[in-house]
């Protein structure tokens, strides 16, 4: 969408470059946070946290807090973008390498595809969309095989397994915010999801006795600076550029970062990290790429409206 008042250029760039970078880093930053900090505790901090303080922000704003019935609906898309999705990716960033979970969430757009398909309705099984998500299920499929003769180990299958659940989870949440009553303000309806999420995670955290193992002495700084950097940049500064960007450029555009992320992601887990970089991740990270960019760029623009919706529900 365009605005009559466009920012500068230099503005512009400065947004995409901070959706592109810091989108792309969480996933490292996942990684540092879970090895000290189990998983579905470090990740209701995040968004607890986040939540909060996007919730007070918008408020200060005057926008309007969400009804009872909107507060329910958000609980809804919470237990399954916050628990099912985030709560399965940080679980899994214990056993997956960072850039390697990011090419996996990669393909959420194939498991949008196929919900706009059969639960929507809103897209046609097309020739070319069915060469995309064989591609994007092929990439997947190369991660994760052990008989394929490539020098590169094959990731972690329970991890693997939870991050493809984690994609499905979001693709629900994407069918089920198309019809469910959600604050009409964005950054509301993201505030209240947050929060609740984040509660929800406390309580899948307490119920998998997380609490017994967590003594926050013991946590290195590097892990509790990752956590800040969540908060912070990731779920605030990076969901705000977005927005932002979204008032002057297209979504289709704005949506490129889906496909930069993981190249992002790959590369600081490799230079960071000391990640494996091999024929496996570079043949899946293609595979799965393509598929995602074929698909993104199909018509009939009832995608893209799911892709969006996906991006501003919460940010990476």
């Amino acid at each position: 969408m365009s605005s009559p008042t466009r920012p500068p250029t230099w503005k512009i760039l400065l947004a995409f470059a901070i959706i592109y970078l810091v989108w792309g880093s969480t996933f490292f930053a996942i990684r540092v946070g879970v090895h000290e900090v189990p998983p579905f505790l470090f990740a209701a901090m995040r968004f607890v946290i986040a939540g909060i303080i996007l919730y007070l922000w918008v408020r200060a704003k005057d926008t309007p807090s969400p009804t009872p019935k909107e507060w329910l609906s958000a609980s809804a898309v919470a237990v399954l973008i916050f628990v099912g999705d985030y709560g399965l990716v940080f679980w899994a960033e214990q056993r997956v390498p960072s850039g390697i979970t990011a090419v996996m969430l990669a393909a959420i757009p194939v498991f949008m595809a196929l919900s706009e398909i059969i639960f929507l309705r809103t897209q046609k099984f097309t020739l070319r969309l069915a060469c995309a998500l064989a591609v994007g299920t092929g990439g997947v499929a190369v991660l994760v095989s052990r008989s394929l003769g490539l020098s590169e180990a094959p990731i972690n299958t329970a991890g693997a397994i939870a991050l493809v659940i984690a994609a499905m989870s979001w693709s629900l949440a994407a069918v089920l915010m198309r019809k469910l009553p959600l604050p009409k303000a964005k950054s509301m309806s993201s505030a209240a999801q947050m929060l609740v999420g984040g509660a929800f995670l406390f309580l899948t955290s307490a119920s998998l006795g997380e609490f017994r193992s967590f003594h926050p002495q013991a946590v290195s700084r590097g892990a509790w600076l990752a956590l800040v950097y969540l908060i912070f940049a990731g779920s605030i500064v990076a969901y705000t550029a977005y927005v932002w960007l979204l008032h002057y450029e297209s979504p289709t555009k704005v949506g490129t970062y889906a496909y930069v992320n993981p190249v992002i992601a790959v590369a600081i887990g490799h230079f960071l990290g000391a990640e494996t970089v091999g024929p496996r991740t570079l043949l899946g990270t293609l595979l799965v790429l393509v598929s995602v960019i074929v698909i993104t760029m199909t018509p009939p623009k009832k995608l893209e409206t799911v892709w969006v919706k996906k991006a501003t529900s919460a940010a990476d």
